[in-house]
């Protein structure tokens, strides 16, 4: 099934929302999934791809967050909550999505950053992320991005 970067867009806003709320909140998430189920324009969103971000990384939240600490200045409980949700479904799509570009993952994350996060958040997010890059997708950061209709 193919889904349009704007849905898999969508998806990660949506994702973002959720593990926002769920780290404040604990609250369970099956509930937060129901919740957003609900939201007025989440059917234009990639359904199985927010499911798969909203419980693969709380099932994966150790190993990600201890890849996100190594480029850390700070301890991950003094991160904003909405760059930490931002950085954690970033580092589970850089470890476990290795169908979707690197580079892809990285601008959808400054893009949520710069519209949710702090104001210069999307520097900080992008410096860890660009680090995480280079060591988790060796191969693919090397390599010279491809020429986009022959820019």
């Amino acid at each position: 099934m193919e889904f349009s970067a704007h849905a898999r867009a969508r998806s990660r806003r949506f994702a973002m929302q959720a593990l926002y709320q769920w780290d404040l909140s604990g609250m369970d998430l099956a509930e937060i999934q129901r919740q957003f189920a609900e939201a007025d324009d989440f059917n234009r969103a990639d359904r199985d791809y927010f499911i798969e971000l909203l419980k693969s990384v709380p099932a994966r939240l150790e190993p990600i967050d201890r890849d996100i600490a190594e480029y850390l200045d700070r301890p991950m409980t003094q991160v904003d909550p909405v760059e930490r949700a931002i950085l954690r479904i970033a580092t589970y799509e850089l470890l476990y999505r290795i169908d979707v570009p690197y580079r892809v993952i990285l601008n959808e994350a400054i893009t949520l950053t710069r519209k949710f996060g702090a104001e210069q958040g999307h520097a900080f997010v992008n410096g860890v992320l660009d680090k995480l890059a280079r060591k988790l997708r060796p191969d693919e950061y090397s390599r010279k991005p491809q020429q986009v209709n022959g820019l």
